[in-house]
């Protein structure tokens, strides 16, 4: 690991890189001040963690709910600044559906629901083996058809099943349900095993990451993971309140370590200082970690982001 000495030319030139772009006004000096107090913030900052393969929809990072977002959501002291960050993360993810006359529900590869932390899942079949799953006993067509209604009531009907799938989630398939996900999966391992065919109607919603919407976003804000000490802490919280700085925060993530969102923005120049600063510091960066989403997935269905 390069010594602090090693370290100070590069943090030095960033510095200077930056406050160059500002000129030389009074307001410029104290972004300068406000970039350089927050890149010495001490926070217990926490990369953000990369979507392990789950067969849980509910395991992945829930970037969907930034399609319907309320405007209540965010939180922030002045109304305005809000109203633009939430009109900037709802063009992040766009979504389509696709009605299916006849689907082949065991393409299905994914449920409803949440996993059990420790313990992850990758397929459907390792599901089926556990013991919630096992106590359904499917060992016959009749029975692998019960399941089957008792996850999904409107089998025997023209109602489309709902299924979906996201680009940071790689290519699984997933069942839209979060109730009886055991019968549901159990039934599908069944008939994959048996060979047994079950076409359906359904309709698949895909939801995708947008690059215009993530470029538009990289361009206007600073976006970082902030943990939970940071709200209590007096450095950052004079740094964010002192120039009334615009900002506003959100709630998405599921980790202890990155518990809200941060939004300042880069038109202005405390605001961009601020954030420029704390990513020195280490707040992780949610922008870079969105660009690098389908990677770490490997997505590979030619998505607009490759």
């Amino acid at each position: 690991m390069p010594s602090l000495s090693e370290q100070m030319p590069s943090l030095s030139s960033r510095l200077s890189q930056w406050a160059s772009r500002l000129g030389f006004s009074a307001r410029s000096a104290r972004a300068r001040q406000v970039l350089e107090q927050a890149s010495r913030v001490r926070l217990p900052f926490q990369p953000l963690p990369e979507p392990t393969p789950s067969i849980f929809w509910h395991d992945g990072p829930p970037l969907q709910y930034l399609l319907e977002l309320p405007r209540g959501a965010l939180s922030g002291p002045v109304k305005d600044d809000k109203d633009r960050a939430h009109a900037a993360l709802q063009r992040l993810v766009t979504r389509e559906s696709e009605c299916h006359a006849a689907f082949d529900l065991r393409l299905v590869d994914g449920v409803g629901g949440h996993g059990i932390p420790g313990t992850p899942l990758l397929t459907l079949e390792a599901f089926a083996a556990t013991p919630e799953c096992r106590r359904l006993r499917i060992i016959s067509f009749k029975d692998c058809m019960r399941a089957l209604r008792t996850a999904l009531p409107v089998i025997d009907s023209e109602t489309p099943i709902e299924l979906r799938q996201a680009t940071w989630l790689g290519e699984r398939l997933f069942w839209a349900g979060d109730h009886h996900v055991d019968a549901f999966a159990s039934a599908i391992a069944y008939a994959r095993l048996r060979g047994l065919e079950l076409m359906r109607p359904a309709r698949l919603t895909d939801y995708r990451l947008d690059l215009g919407g993530l470029q538009t976003l990289d361009q206007t804000y600073h976006v970082l993971a902030m943990p939970a000490p940071a709200w209590n802490d007096r450095q950052f919280m004079s740094l964010l309140l002192d120039d009334r700085t615009p900002y506003a925060r959100l709630t998405l993530l599921r980790s202890e370590g990155n518990s809200e969102l941060l939004l300042l923005e880069k038109r202005h120049p405390i605001a961009d200082a601020l954030g420029e600063g704390l990513k020195l510091a280490g707040a992780p960066d949610m922008i870079g970690y969105l660009r690098d989403l389908p990677r770490i997935t490997r997505f590979r269905r030619g998505n607009t982001l490759e």
